[in-house]
């Protein structure tokens, strides 16, 4: 008897040790089935726009890799659609998310990043401007010129970057629904886009 209740207390411990991913609020999935919806805005490019045009897109979620510790997610930009000469393209975006973090992953073959991260036993180190997104409070990051701030105002969480030059990135997140919104821009209004959640296809 008295075995099995150190072995009990034991397998417990081994449990407690190994910190469970609790679902992250703003970006979660209840399998790995994609998960598309619609986006409407605006793009420009004083190249070959007149000011700003209409802009539609299809963004895909889709997580890729469940661990004990967290999940990785692909969200792509697909069918984007405008008046414009030339066709605009984003490419994919890939986030390692935690319990409190949403961290976009940079490497140079992202595809291959993902395998080796999903197989640790914990979360990569990561930089802090990397951070896309929190579950809770604020934060704010400087690097070089470039100004981050993230906050979490009710079911939403802000994601704005900016740079004196004029570049700027804007993610917003909602709670129990994902991607809600991506702006991005180039210089003073020289290239850029914006894109807002209009509906969830399934």
């Amino acid at each position: 008897m008295k075995r099995r209740i150190r072995l009990v207390v034991i397998m417990m411990l081994i449990v407690l040790a190994v910190p469970a991913f609790a679902a992250n609020p703003f970006l979660d999935a209840k399998d790995d089935k994609p998960v598309s919806a619609n986006f409407r805005g605006t793009e420009w490019n004083d190249e070959n726009i007149d000011g700003e045009i209409p802009l539609t897109a299809r963004v895909v979620t889709t997580r890729i890799a469940q661990m004990q510790w967290g999940a990785i997610f692909k969200i792509e930009f697909v069918d984007l659609k405008s008046s414009a000469a030339e066709r605009r393209e984003i490419g994919p975006n890939y986030y390692i998310v935690t319990n409190d973090r949403i961290i976009l992953l940079n490497e140079e073959n992202n595809d291959e990043a993902v395998k080796k991260i999903a197989a640790r036993d914990k979360p990569p180190a990561f930089e802090e401007n990397d951070i896309c997104g929190i579950s809770t409070g604020h934060f704010k990051h400087q690097e070089t010129l470039w100004e981050t701030k993230i906050d979490v105002k009710g079911d939403l969480c802000v994601f704005d970057s900016s740079h004196p030059s004029g570049h700027f990135r804007r993610i917003v997140w909602k709670k129990g629904v994902g991607l809600v919104q991506y702006d991005s821009g180039y210089g003073a209004a020289k290239d850029g886009f914006r894109l807002k959640r209009i509906s969830a296809k399934g």
